[in-house]
């Protein structure tokens, strides 16, 4: 990427930003190669999902992630270049991609900013193929959004990416440009109308009732027999609405409701939405280190504190939970000691504790080798025991046999990454698949030696209550 080092801040000009995009014109023609050129303006306060939300489009591709406890959150609207992949190669060719567009982008402002720059957008599906049933997410996208919003900590970061060939008409392109700076740098906070309550009409178990209890009961002979130590399965629920989905503002009651999560909204250009918050990050890179971390194990929470106390004391000292946790810590150090990695792990997991369920959690972190990227880091990592099984190329033929239903994005991974090897990736779990008055929740649960088949069904439920309590907004079914 090449940076022209002349910060924005307190100088922007019209006349500027067309000679800017002038140059970068010019730079298509020289080389016969279009150019990426990106404009990034530090700004005053601005909320990422409220300017997405005002420029919200049914059928246009979106992303945001935020982490609300770390304090950031970015947000990209309307695609400037997107791809797509499948096959057992998607990350190779989406790393690739994002390497070419790198080397043909052209930025100005001030690089050092959180979030400035152009960022790489997308999601990658559980499986290397996409299911027929979830034709309108591929099994791998990128995309770069035209307008990005971020907020880290203090610090808010508006830019602007458009792609410039030889013949492209700069002059409109500037001026457009320039009408979004203004409104950036002055947004307004019209109040919003009262967010939508979906009444659920329809509400329907896909594959039947029974019919998780009924993987859980074929795995567990499995697991005895010896042909893994752990599987996980997953359930649907398929449901209808009497509104349409906005998915923006179900995610808002998300992030409410959890803050320590990642809350997600991925939107194709279908107009469908995957929608979630999940409290497994599989990688995450700052700066040359890297983040990842086991979740595995998992009990309910409780109003009253000494049963609350009770039931986090009961998971620490379960041998069922602490021997699939440690399924996942043991995979997680296997892979990155084969992408030469070295991590440093706890010992012994703690509690990661949300508003319904708290986990068994064990951080992982290290520092990235020379020339390693966050998306070789999660080809490797994808997907972990707490969503796949151990091992995981004996558990992917029966989870795609007998589950009854495409897991498309679910288990999947979605996030985001920049041009200079920063980026975050969240597993696609505690999720939806949204769009028009319709949606499919999903949930899932380790199965290991031990399990019941009952209990891991609750389990399920509790996980789906989440995102159920988000759609009717407080309101009952």
């Amino acid at each position: 990427m090449e940076i022209i080092d002349i910060p924005l801040e307190n100088r922007a000009d019209p006349e500027d930003l067309r000679s800017f995009l002038e140059a970068c014109r010019a730079a298509a023609a020289e080389d016969g190669q279009d150019k990426i050129a990106s404009i990034c303006l530090k700004v005053k306060h601005i909320d990422p999902l409220a300017v997405l939300d005002s420029i919200y489009e049914g059928e246009a591709h979106h992303y945001y992630m935020e982490n609300r406890f770390h304090g950031w959150a970015l947000a990209g609207a309307e695609a400037v270049v997107a791809r797509t992949w499948k096959g057992p190669d998607r990350f190779r060719e989406a790393r690739d991609f994002a390497d070419n567009l790198t080397r043909n982008t052209i930025a100005i402002g001030d690089m050092s900013l959180p979030f400035s720059g152009p960022l790489f957008f997308g999601g990658f599906s559980f499986f290397d193929e996409m299911e027929t049933d979830h034709a309108s997410f591929p099994a791998a996208m990128l995309f770069v959004p035209q307008w990005q919003v971020a907020k880290d900590g203090k610090q808010y970061v508006a830019v602007a990416n458009v792609l410039v060939g030889p013949d492209t008409d700069v002059g409109s392109i500037a001026g457009r440009i320039w009408s979004a700076h203004e409104k950036f740098t002055t947004f307004s906070y019209d109040k919003p109308p009262a967010p939508p309550v979906y009444h659920i009409l329809e509400e329907n178990e896909v594959g039947g009732e029974n019919s998780f209890q009924g993987n859980v009961q074929k795995a567990l002979g499995k697991i005895k027999d010896g042909a893994y130590r752990k599987i996980v399965l997953s359930r649907a629920l398929d449901l209808v609405f009497d509104n349409p989905c906005n998915p923006l503002k179900i995610l808002n009651r998300l992030r409410q409701d959890y803050p320590s999560c990642h809350c997600f909204s991925l939107q194709h250009e279908s107009g469908t939405s995957f929608i979630g918050a999940t409290p497994e990050r599989l990688v995450s890179v700052q700066d040359g280190n890297f983040q990842t971390e086991a979740i595995a194990g998992s009990i309910a929470r409780d109003a009253d504190a000494s049963e609350d106390a009770r039931l986090a004391s009961q998971l620490l000292s379960s041998e069922k939970d602490l021997r699939e946790h440690e399924l996942v810590v043991e995979s997680i150090r296997k892979r990155l000691a084969e992408l030469g990695v070295e991590a440093s792990i706890e010992s012994e997991p703690g509690l990661l504790v949300l508003s319904n369920v708290q986990h068994l959690h064990t951080p992982v972190t290290g520092k990235m080798p020379e020339g390693l990227h966050i998306l070789d880091m999660a080809e490797r990592l994808h997907p972990t025991p707490a969503v796949g099984g151990t091992p995981r190329e004996a558990v992917v033929d029966d989870i795609a046999e007998w589950e009854p239903f495409s897991r498309g994005l679910f288990a999947g991974i979605t996030g985001w990454f920049d041009t200079r090897g920063n980026g975050e990736f969240a597993v696609g779990i505690r999720s939806a698949l949204a769009h028009g008055t319709s949606a499919r929740l999903y949930a899932g649960a380790g199965i290991v030696n031990g399990s019941e088949p009952e209990s891991e069904f609750r389990e399920t439920s509790i996980k789906m209550e989440a995102l159920l309590r988000c759609i009717r907004g407080g309101q009952g079914t």
